[in-house]
């Protein structure tokens, strides 16, 4: 996290901390936005597990979703707005893991809801009903019986089934 800030300072972006930064113990780091955050970051390239928070300010939705169709598919995507309109025209051209509307990462914390990414941000899902699916790994079983109409599909093309397979291209003709 450290080191994600110190790229982004280093290349202009401004640390807004969050609450008031008191000892803490080793690892632990307060809160913090980011803003004037490039695409040439550290803090934009990686996937961010801790108390960093980059803000984009965009002038558009369309720009938003330019922005998030030109990237790798984020695993979290949070977007502000009181217009239900383009909140449901953001999510309809958008494809991310979880979404947060008006806050930020408490999909994560909704355990009824599926929690994972899409693309390099990973596969699958990790809460809930959504999580045994993911980590069932069902596939899809047929078993044809023994004696099954298709039979007449496959060789040995005996002149019974050669007969048959005329009466159905006849029948396909009417």
């Amino acid at each position: 996290m450290t080191s994600l800030l110190e790229d982004a300072k280093q290349k202009g972006a401004e640390i807004i901390e969050l609450c008031e930064t008191h000892e803490l113990p080793e690892g632990m780091m307060t809160p913090k936005l980011v803003f004037g955050v490039g695409s040439d970051m550290d803090i934009m390239q990686e996937e961010i597990f801790g108390p960093l928070l980059p803000v984009l300010n965009l002038d558009s939705v369309e720009e938003a979703i330019d922005h998030v169709n030109a990237n790798a598919k984020p695993l979290a995507l949070y977007y502000f707005d009181d217009n239900q309109d383009r909140i449901d025209h953001l999510l309809k051209f958008t494809l991310s893991g979880g979404v947060t509307i008006n806050d930020n990462i408490y999909h994560l914390a909704q355990h009824r809801l599926p929690f994972g990414g899409v693309g390099t941000s990973g596969m699958g899902h990790y809460h809930g009903f959504d999580g045994f699916k993911t980590f069932s790994k069902n596939r899809a079983v047929m078993q044809q019986k023994k004696f099954a109409a298709t039979d007449i599909l496959h060789p040995p093309y005996t002149d019974i089934k050669k007969k048959l397979i005329g009466v159905m291209g006849d029948i396909s003709k009417v």
